[in-house]
C-alpha cells in the first residue's frame, strides 16, 4: 500500500507532458477539474478563465500597458481632429476635400485592422500592437512638418494605417486580459481611450496659439509606449484556430450595434470642433470643447462602467444610453448658441460610452465560447480571439465612415442637418442590446449551427 501510494505521488512528477494533443479543445469536465469553470457575473456575462503562462503577478504590467496604448491612440487622434478646422485653413480645404481625405484615412485603417487580422493568426498581438505604434510616431510627425498637400496626405495615409493595427490589436489585448480576469474591465480600458482624448483635446486648447508642426511632439508618445510589457500569447499551438467556424450572426448583431457607435462618436470628435466653428460665432479657443465635453463625460461613465455592468446588465445599460443619445443629439442639432451645443455633446458622451466597450467584449466571449461541451486550448482560443477581434474591429469603419465622410457630406450646407442622421440612427441600438446578453446570443448561436 505504501510502496503504491508513493508511485502514484511521483509516476505524474517523472512522466514527460505532453506538448501535442491530438485535439485543440479539452473536454468541459476536465476543464472543470482543473478549476477552469464558467464564471457568470451579475450582469450575467460568462468567462471562461484559463490557466495563464504569465504569473499572475505581472497581469497588472500587462493591464497598464495595455491601458497606455489606448490613452496613447486617444490622445493622438483628439490632438489632431481638434485641430481640423486649421488643418483645413492651412491647406485650403473645403468640406468636401476634408471629408474624402477623411475617407481615405478611414480606409486605410480599415487595410491596417485586415492586416492586424491576417497576423494575428501566426503573430502575437504585442508585437502586431508595437509595429502599429511605430508606425504611428513617423505619420504623426510628417502631417504636422508637411511643407505641401502631397506630404501632408501621405502623413495621413501613414498615420491611418498604423491606426488600424492599435486600434485592432489594443482590443485584441483587452479581451485577453478581461478573460484572464474573469470579469469585465473592457470599459476602463475604453475609458483610458476617453483619457487620453481629453488630454489630446486640452493639449489643443493649451497650445492653440502655437503653429501645428508643435503636434508633431506628441509623434514620441507611441515611440515610449511600444516598449512597454504587453501581453503575450499562452504558448502553444495555433494553427487550428482559423478552421474553426465563427458564429458570426450574432456577432454581427452586436457589430451592427458597433456601427451606430462609431457613427456618433466619429461625428463628434470631426466634425462637433467645426460645428462650432461653423454654426455660431464661437470663439476660436473654444471650438475644441465640443470633443472636450463629450470626452470628459464618456470618459468618467466609462471608468464607472465595470461597475454598471455588473450591477444592471448590459441590456438595460445600452437601452437607456440609446435613448439619452437621442435627446442630446436633439440638443445639439436645435442648440440656439454654442454654450448649448457643447453641453449637449457632454450628454452624447455619458449616453453612448459603453457600446463599444460591450461589443468588443460581447464578440470576443462569442468566438472564444466553448463547443460540443469541450473548451478550446488557451492559445488557439487567443489566436482564434485575437482573429475574430481583428475583423470585428472593421465595424469600427463602417460607423466612422457614416460619421465623418456623411456627416461632412450631408452637412456641406449646415452641419445641423449632418448631426440630425445620427440622431436617429442611435436609437437602432434600443432593438440590438439584447444581442449582448450571454444567454440570447448563445441561444442565436445554437440556431446557426
Amino acid at each position: 500500500m505504501r510502496l503504491g501510494h508513493r508511485l502514484r505521488r511521483t509516476l505524474p512528477q517523472l512522466l514527460p507532458r505532453a506538448r501535442h494533443r491530438p485535439s485543440s479543445r479539452r473536454p468541459a469536465r476536465q476543464a472543470r477539474a482543473h478549476g477552469m469553470v464558467d464564471h457568470v457575473g451579475r450582469s450575467g456575462t460568462a468567462f471562461r478563465p484559463t490557466r495563464a503562462t504569465m504569473r499572475r503577478m505581472d497581469l497588472p504590467r500587462a493591464r497598464l500597458a495595455t491601458a497606455a496604448g489606448f490613452l496613447s491612440q486617444g490622445l493622438i487622434l483628439l490632438s489632431l481632429t481638434t485641430r481640423l478646422p486649421e488643418f483645413q485653413d492651412r491647406w485650403h480645404l473645403s468640406d468636401v476635400q476634408l471629408s474624402l481625405i477623411l475617407l481615405m484615412m478611414i480606409l486605410l485603417a480599415g487595410a491596417g485592422s485586415v492586416a492586424a487580422e491576417a497576423l494575428a493568426k501566426r503573430r502575437d498581438s504585442a508585437l502586431l500592437l508595437r509595429t502599429g505604434l511605430l508606425i504611428v510616431a513617423v505619420g504623426v510627425p510628417v502631417l504636422c512638418t508637411a511643407r505641401t498637400t502631397g506630404m501632408f496626405v501621405a502623413g495621413i495615409a501613414v498615420y491611418g494605417f498604423g491606426l488600424g493595427i492599435v486600434d485592432a490589436s489594443t482590443n485584441m489585448q483587452a479581451v485577453a486580459l478581461e478573460h484572464r480576469y474573469a470579469r469585465p474591465i473592457l470599459p476602463s480600458f475604453h475609458g483610458a481611450w476617453t483619457l487620453g482624448g481629453v488630454l489630446g483635446a486640452a493639449v489643443t486648447l493649451a497650445t492653440s496659439h502655437l503653429p501645428l508642426s508643435a503636434n508633431a511632439a506628441v509623434g514620441v508618445i507611441p515611440l515610449l509606449v511600444a516598449f512597454l510589457p504587453f501581453l503575450p500569447r499562452d504558448h502553444g499551438p495555433t494553427e487550428l484556430a482559423a478552421q474553426v467556424a465563427v458564429p458570426w450572426r450574432p456577432i454581427l448583431l452586436v457589430g451592427t450595434a458597433m456601427v451606430l457607435f462609431y457613427m456618433v462618436d466619429t461625428a463628434v470628435q470631426t466634425w462637433g470642433p467645426l460645428f462650432l466653428d461653423h454654426t455660431f460665432p464661437t470663439p476660436a479657443r473654444y471650438v475644441a470643447l465640443a470633443a472636450l465635453a463629450y470626452l470628459l463625460v464618456s470618459g468618467a461613465v466609462r471608468l464607472a462602467g465595470d461597475g454598471l455592468v455588473r450591477r444592471f446588465g448590459p441590456v438595460p445599460v445600452l437601452r437607456a444610453g440609446a435613448l439619452v443619445g437621442a435627446a442630446a443629439l436633439a440638443v445639439v442639432v436645435f442648440s440656439p448658441g454654442w454654450q448649448v451645443a457643447v453641453l449637449g455633446f457632454a450628454l452624447l458622451g455619458g449616453g453612448v460610452a459603453v457600446v463599444a466597450p460591450l461589443s468588443f467584449s460581447a464578440a470576443a466571449r462569442i468566438a472564444g465560447a466553448a463547443e460540443d461541451g469541450e473548451e478550446f486550448e488557451p492559445a488557439v482560443r487567443q489566436a482564434r480571439v485575437d482573429a475574430v477581434i481583428a475583423r470585428f474591429n472593421q465595424f469600427n469603419y463602417v460607423g466612422a465612415l457614416l460619421g465623418s465622410v456623411l456627416t461632412g457630406l450631408i452637412g456641406a450646407d449646415s452641419l445641423r442637418i449632418g448631426f440630425a442622421v445620427p440622431m436617429v440612427l442611435v436609437l437602432g441600438i434600443v432593438p440590438l442590446a439584447p444581442a449582448f446578453a450571454p444567454r440570447i446570443a448563445a441561444r442565436l448561436v445554437s440556431r446557426q449551427d
